[in-house]
């Protein structure tokens, strides 16, 4: 039934992209200082030019597809905005991050007063070190951590977003003890220490912490061990940094196999599940629970994409509305200092296409997210997004 795993990681990265969460790994990030708060101010009486950094002109299709899916979701967002007028200049990055950085300094040299983009973590990370001495702000399609801080925000959702608001819940439900088994790969660690992060922030223990290789036979070769080491941890959850796409249903029928039953063990998932409809007839996953994006807000946002352009949005596109939707209502405010860092991270944050999201002092996020739950093979909401921040669910 599986292909072996090794082989299917080589396409890990796009196939992430269509679980809204995904990695785009990146060089070790420079630590910038100040992130915009100086300059530029704006003129809340004039329209304020914003640049759009897309990986269009790689000579990949997919990067193509996506570029114009980006530019599509922020044009609609411009005309969703009401009384704040947004001159949108668009720059193609190749998903290069040496013409990444060129395109953020020719825009900026052209008037632009804070980024949108790009996607990918170098080349984000090479754009706001270019310009991160005139003060520009950047808001990154990337969800990748690593590379945010001072001029640079991430606008993809983060893993640190998703394991706090399901170990937050679990935790609510009564789950106390947590054994964090993840994938031995750069977004299994990133996601390993999410998980470690929220259950210690959110008054859970660590049961344990088990890694795999991702192959097919080692993955097998280490299920037992797994499953023993949880059991004699006595957890009451166990949480996967595996993806629907790869690891996961390998995990997710072996381990229920080897003892780790899901109607007395909670499984809890940092990846979008029902991303692959397969995945929900998965033993271990039923009763398990997974995040997923305000489901009202996303279908409206996806029935006015299709309306507009005839086409359902890729669902990376929403990121680009959240910027110009985030951007719009800093501006309608008439603030001088609209776009320094200050304000873009008010605590009250915004209402994006997915739900409502704030950027953190770190440059990371924290978005609303929907707990579901599958039962009988169907996705269930269990606890609908929170529609402001300081309510249930943060």
């Amino acid at each position: 039934m599986f292909a072996c795993i090794s082989a299917v990681r080589k396409s890990a990265a796009r196939l992430f992209v269509c679980l809204s969460i995904f990695f785009v790994a990146a060089c070790d990030p420079i630590n910038l200082a100040g992130g915009g708060d100086s300059r530029p101010r704006i003129d809340p009486t004039a329209p304020v030019q914003v640049a759009l950094l897309v990986p269009s002109g790689s000579g990949n299709a997919q990067d193509a597809f996506l570029a114009q899916n980006l530019e599509n979701a922020a044009r609609l967002a411009i005309s969703d905005l009401n009384g704040v007028s947004i001159n949108l200049r668009v720059y193609s990055t190749a998903g290069n991050p040496q013409q990444a950085a060129n395109a953020a300094v020719t825009a900026v040299n052209e008037g632009a007063k804070i980024i949108l983009g790009p996607l990918y973590g170098e080349a984000a990370n090479a754009a706001a070190v270019a310009v991160a001495g005139q003060n520009v702000n950047l808001l990154a399609f990337s969800n990748n951590a690593s590379i945010a801080g001072g001029n640079l925000f991430v606008l993809g959702p983060t893993f640190n977003s998703t394991a706090n608001r399901l170990v937050r819940y679990s935790v609510g439900q009564g789950k106390r003890s947590f054994m964090i088994i993840h994938g031995d790969d750069v977004p299994g660690a990133v996601g390993r220490d999410a998980i470690a992060s929220a259950v210690t922030n959110n008054g859970g223990t660590i049961a344990g912490i088990e890694g795999y290789p991702l192959s097919q036979q080692d993955i097998v070769s280490r299920v037992g061990p797994i499953a023993a080491a949880t059991k004699a941890s006595g957890a009451d959850s166990v949480f996967l940094t595996a993806g629907a796409n790869a690891d996961l249903p390998i995990l997710a029928t072996a381990l229920p196999e080897a003892g780790i039953s899901p109607s007395s063990t909670q499984y809890v998932g940092l990846t979008r599940w029902n991303a692959m409809p397969q995945a929900l007839t998965l033993p271990g996953l039923q009763g398990g629970l997974f995040a997923l994006p305000d489901q009202a807000r996303q279908a409206a946002y996806e029935q006015r994409y299709a309306s507009t352009y005839g086409e359902q949005p890729h669902p990376l596109a929403g990121l680009a509305y959240d910027g110009i939707a985030a951007i719009g209502a800093l501006l309608s405010a008439g603030n001088a200092n609209a776009l320094t860092k200050g304000a873009l991270t008010q605590s009250s944050g915004f209402q994006g296409v997915n739900g409502i999201f704030r950027f953190l002092p770190n440059g990371t996020n924290e978005r609303g997210l929907t707990v579901a739950q599958i039962r009988n093979n169907q996705v269930v909401v269990v606890d609908p997004a929170p529609r402001s921040f300081g309510t249930g669910g943060f």
